[in-house]
């Protein structure tokens, strides 16, 4: 074998070696998302049904709970669990690859520089975030859109707006719509167009996990400098997951307003102006903000603050332990296969 050789075979199994490790972040982070939806899943139900029904804003979370299970039973807690799994795993696979990519192409830049610390900066962690935020939106804006309606019980064959899912409502109770079933109904009422009600919110969000992540890594940071380690424990990744989510979702939680009521935005009559820059009326985010402000005032900007800080808050902590945890599990199982084929 020629020495010119060498140097090329090399690079092709560190790249090959590198993208093995890129997929199994995805694959973790797919797997912690799925476990931290489903414990989480129920105050996820509140919050949206919180933000897209100004009746509910003021409405307690005990009495929110008694509200759903009377009019839908328990299961009515977990209303489109199917497509919120089905969205959180897409959604952690292609934003963690793309997070462990974008995380990857610094360190190695970083070390052909000669810096003395490959580890993340804040600003190359916010770039890290905004790329793979970015690139999730597209991928799986249509899943939230359908998830949101079956949450929110959205329907254009349900009652008028006014009876319409809200609390204390004597109108009978009806077989909760499959996810099938809504997005059928979705593409037959308002077509493919609907499926992207909310992208510019949801890309405005994209700040959301470059907040949460970068308030994550820099204190996770902070943490291994102060131990003299280069991990930190599944309890630790819980603590600073929390910490970062609180700090990004309390930061821009009028944007997650307006992007929940413009995935449940109507075509026609007056929920025209709830689109808040989704399909249809073009009015823009800000024009949704406005709207919010005017109506319901400040206070209708963080209506189901509440229960959505504690979901996403609680959501986050369990997705970074379970995350760290799967991830160490792989390792452990490549480090195995790769004894055993040696």
């Amino acid at each position: 074998m020629s020495d010119s050789t060498k140097p090329r075979e090399q690079l092709q199994a560190t790249s090959a070696a590198q993208q093995g490790d890129n997929i199994a972040h995805a694959l973790a982070g797919a797997g912690g998302g799925l476990l931290s939806m489903t414990l989480t899943y129920p105050l996820i139900t509140l919050s949206t049904r919180a933000q897209v029904e100004s009746k509910r804003a003021h409405t307690s979370t005990l009495d929110a709970v008694r509200h759903i299970i009377q009019r839908e039973g328990f299961s009515g807690l977990y209303s489109g669990l199917e497509s919120a799994l089905f969205g959180i795993s897409v959604t952690n696979f292609v934003y963690y690859y793309w997070y462990e990519w974008t995380r990857s192409f610094f360190e190695r830049a970083a070390q052909r520089t000669g810096r003395a610390s490959k580890k993340l900066t804040a600003l190359e962690s916010m770039i890290a975030g905004a790329i793979a935020g970015s690139a999730t939106v597209v991928a799986t804006n249509p899943i939230w859109v359908v998830n949101t309606r079956m949450t929110a019980r959205q329907s254009s064959t349900s009652s008028p707006p006014d009876e319409e899912s809200l609390p204390g409502s004597s109108a009978p109770r009806k077989r909760s719509p499959s996810t099938l079933d809504t997005l059928r109904a979705l593409l037959r009422d308002e077509g493919f167009g609907a499926l992207f009600a909310g992208v510019l919110p949801a890309l405005v969000l994209v700040i959301n996990p470059i907040l949460q992540y970068t308030i994550f890594e820099q204190l996770k940071n902070a943490l291994e400098r102060r131990r003299k380690t280069t991990s930190v424990g599944a309890r630790d990744a819980f603590l600073l997951g929390a910490l970062g989510k609180l700090a990004a979702t309390g930061l821009t939680y009028p944007y997650i307003t307006v992007k929940s009521r413009a995935h449940v935005a109507k075509k026609d009559g007056g929920e025209k102006g709830q689109e808040g820059g989704g399909s249809g009326s073009g009015k823009g985010l800000l024009e949704g903000l406005r709207k919010v402000v005017r109506e319901e005032g400040w206070g209708g900007l963080y209506g189901g603050v509440g229960p959505k800080l504690t979901q996403s808050v609680l959501t986050a902590a369990f997705l970074f332990a379970f995350k760290d945890a799967l991830y160490e599990a792989s390792v452990r199982a490549r480090r195995r296969r790769a004894k055993v084929a040696a």
